[in-house]
Order: C-alpha cells, then sequence, then structure tokens
C-alpha cells in the first residue's frame, strides 16, 4: 500500500491552506470570469430573469451543463431532456470523485463532501497532481474552488449588465483557455508508457463516442476506456492480486 494514501498531513485542511489554495486559483479564476460573463450573456439573450441566471451559476456552479440548458430553455422548459442532458455532461463528476477518494475516504465526512460541492475540473486537476506528489491538496480543492465559484458568478453579473463587449469569446481564444490548461497540467505529470497509452485509449474513444455517440457522450466513454485500461494495467513495481 502507497504509504502517502493514509498519511494525514495530505488531506489537513485549515484557513492557511484554504487562503493559500484560493490565492494559486485566482489567475486561472480570472479567465473563469469571462465565461462566466459570456453565460450571463448568453442567458439574458435567451430570455432568462437575472435572478435566473444568478441563482443558477450560484447553485449549480457548471459552466457547460449551464450553456447546455440555455439550448433547451424557454416559457415550456422540458424538465427531463434538460436533466438528462445536465446529468450527462456532469456525470464526469463521478469519475472525478471516485479518483480522489483514496485520499479523501481519511477525512471528516463534512470536509469530503464539502470540498466536492465545490470540484470542478480545474482545482480536480491541481488536487490530483498534488496528491500524486504526496502535497497537500485539501486547501487546493476547497480554497480554489472558492475562488473558482466566486468568479463564475460575479461573471455571470457582469456578463447580464455589461456583456454585450464579450459576446465573442472565441473570437479572444477563450474558449480554448481551459483545454490548454487541462492540457498543460496532463503534460507536466509522470511519462510512462502505461500513461500515455492510457490517455491514447482515452483520447480515441472519446473521439469515436464524438463522432457516432449522443452528445455529450464523448467525455464518460473516454474516461471509462482509460480507466479500464489502467486499472487492468498495473503501475511498474505493483503487481495485479
Amino acid at each position: 500500500m502507497n504509504p502517502r494514501l493514509s498519511d494525514a498531513s495530505l488531506v489537513e485542511l485549515n484557513l492557511a491552506l484554504v487562503r493559500a489554495g484560493f490565492v494559486t486559483l485566482v489567475p486561472i479564476s480570472l479567465m473563469v470570469l469571462v465565461f462566466g460573463a459570456a453565460f450571463g450573456l448568453a442567458a439574458a439573450q435567451k430570455g432568462m430573469g437575472p435572478l435566473d441566471a444568478m441563482l443558477m451559476s450560484a447553485i449549480v456552479f457548471a459552466g457547460v451543463a449551464q450553456f447546455a440548458a440555455l439550448d433547451v430553455w424557454g416559457t415550456q422548459v422540458p424538465v427531463f431532456t434538460l436533466a438528462a442532458t445536465v446529468f450527462a455532461i456532469n456525470a464526469r463528476h463521478i469519475l472525478m470523485g471516485a479518483s480522489l477518494y483514496p485520499w479523501l475516504q481519511h477525512t471528516r465526512p463534512s470536509h469530503r463532501y464539502g470540498v466536492m460541492v465545490l470540484a470542478s475540473d480545474v482545482n480536480w486537476a491541481m488536487a490530483m497532481q498534488a496528491f500524486g506528489k504526496g502535497q497537500q491538496a485539501m486547501g487546493i480543492l476547497l480554497g480554489g474552488g472558492l475562488a473558482l465559484w466566486i468568479f463564475w458568478v460575479v461573471g455571470t453579473w457582469l456578463g447580464l449588465v455589461f456583456g454585450a463587449t464579450i459576446s465573442d469569446g472565441k473570437a479572444w481564444g477563450i474558449d480554448m483557455v481551459m483545454g490548454c490548461f487541462l492540457w498543460a497540467m496532463t503534460l507536466s505529470g509522470p511519462r510512462n508508457v502505461r500513461i500515455i497509452m492510457t490517455w491514447l485509449v482515452a483520447a480515441a474513444a472519446s473521439v469515436l463516442a464524438y463522432y457516432f455517440l449522443p452528445d455529450n457522450t464523448h467525455v464518460i466513454v473516454g474516461a471509462i476506456a482509460g480507466g479500464l485500461l489502467g486499472a487492468c494495467w498495473p503501475e511498474e513495481g505493483k503487481h495485479a492480486h
């Protein structure tokens, strides 16, 4: 058993760690601010009231899922279609939670579920990298998540009020920021044949699912394909029992 998984210091949570995690995520949160503004503008254009848009960003806190929800928003909202779409997009959080479990199982339930409320792609990726290096990451999950949430909500408000100035985020390359960030996190992690093949299989499965399966299923298909390969291919120095 890896001794780091049971090291209580890795899952320590205090105000100093939360503050450090918040500061660490502020730079990328500035990009989230712009994404939030784009959502606020799109919500206003769809006829969603300011209060509804702000509540959605504050409670749902899921950028892609919120944009998808706008596609079916109207005077008659198809609840089942809306719920199915949002679930399909956010199902990746199930996998994110499972990947964090080896560390979070050693925390109190209040800490465990509290940080997961604010878990997103960015602070999850950074936390996984930190945990993998044997470093504390609970502050990144909670403090970083707070930074992302605050900037997302503020961005939504800015989009509702001043959104016309950022109506075309793609023209500024804003749509590429999150993908580039996650790609950089991947490249900075460990690299060996097992890791590379896992990413290649996940990418190939995701691309195929994107073209041949229903919308938004490619994320889950890619994650499951890569996860299965990783589970069946033991790490070097470890043997399956």
